[in-house]
């Protein structure tokens, strides 16, 4: 078994092919394991309740989203079984459930458990699957500019928020081989960000998210989103944020908002470490009465949502449904199931890497 990728999913899929008695090899593009899920908070989670997933992710594909809830919890005492360190065994949001791990330390034990890992060794589009199945979890095509500005926005501006490897590698083989695509290719999960220089130890503190106390204007000084109908994770508020000149957005702040409980704090305690923290008055447009403050905000992509169809068994189709012989797809790399919402790619690529595993090898 061929597994591209050594970001979650694909770790997964090799550590768990291992226990099935399988020498899977993979190949990572990158210096290193872990992908996109080593700079995350390392939260893995699911909603409470079925009902609630689909309330959230309506336009996503129920049976990936059947096969995501009911097998995540297993898939939780795996890891820690493998030796992943849990920090906290809950999330802190009321809709969801799950366990946040210590990023380096979940890698490092993937990695003791897949075996052999080969890094700096990118899958061409020309691999045969024939007779030697090969699971894709490249991690979607986010760090790809003409991708991005085929499928979801001028990719100009629009900021990188992952790894730089996650290039489309898994999208282009699955094409060459007669996948068929996913509704969703225009949206993506990011975050709006502090519009300043970023390395990846900013990805998490220099997420700005509490755009539901602001209120929200372009460049132009038009207020584009309504505060008070901004989901819960926000995502709807970035992805709107991304079709707005420049990508860019301002958040107007007045004494009340500062004053809201967020997750890492009060909103006053993350604007006050905003490095684009603005005076009111030194806007390009009149603020409403009462802002005190203003935090200028990029919109920046993590991974995308839409991408290669597959069923519940991580099987990748073609456009009859049917599966593709011998190819199969894990983590971003496979679409559908938080279309039209937001759910976590971590459980995504804990779930559908092992279940890749199991049913390549059955």
């Amino acid at each position: 078994m061929l597994i591209a990728g050594a970001g979650l999913a694909g770790l997964c899929a090799a550590a768990r092919a291992r226990e099935l008695g399988a020498s899977p090899t993979v190949l990572e593009k990158g210096s290193r394991p872990g992908g996109s899920m080593l700079l995350s908070s390392g939260v893995v989670w699911r909603y409470r309740s079925f009902e609630d997933f689909r309330a959230q992710c309506p336009a996503g594909d129920e049976r990936l989203q059947r096969l995501v809830f009911e097998r995540l919890d297993e898939g939780l005492e795996w890891l820690e079984s493998l030796g992943a360190p849990v920090v906290a065994r809950e999330t802190e949001n009321p809709l969801t459930t799950g366990a946040r791990f210590d990023t380096e330390g979940l890698t490092a034990a993937l990695v003791r458990a897949a075996g052999d890992v080969r890094f700096e060794q990118p899958v061409t589009v020309t691999v045969t699957v024939t007779g030697n199945p090969l699971v894709l979890a490249t991690g979607g095509f986010q760090g790809d500019a003409e991708l991005v500005e085929r499928y979801v926005r001028p990719a100009a501006a629009l900021r990188l928020r992952a790894n730089p490897w996650s290039t489309g590698d898994g999208f282009h083989i699955g094409l060459e081989h007669g996948a068929a695509l996913t509704p969703g290719l225009d949206e993506f999960y990011g975050r709006n960000m502090a519009d300043v220089g970023f390395d990846d130890a900013g990805f998490v503190p220099l997420a700005q998210v509490y755009g539901r106390h602001a209120r929200i204007f372009n460049e132009r000084g038009e207020e584009f989103f309504d505060h008070d109908q901004v989901s819960w994770s926000e995502l709807d508020l970035v992805q709107a944020t991304a079709h707005q000149p420049g990508a860019r957005a301002w958040y107007l702040l007045d004494d009340e908002a500062l004053d809201q409980q967020v997750r890492y704090g009060t909103v006053r305690d993350l604007v006050a470490s905003a490095p684009t923290l603005t005076d009111p008055g030194e806007l390009p447009f009149e603020p409403p009465p009462g802002t005190v403050a203003a935090v200028r905000v990029a919109a920046a992509i993590t991974h995308t949502i839409g991408g290669l169809r597959v069923d519940d068994r991580a099987r990748v189709l073609d456009e009859h449904d049917e599966p593709v012989d011998g190819l199969f797809a894990a983590g971003v790399d496979a679409g559908g199931i938080s279309t039209g919402g937001y759910a976590s790619g971590l459980a995504s690529a804990l779930v559908l890497g092992r279940t890749a595993a199991e049913t390549a090898l059955s």
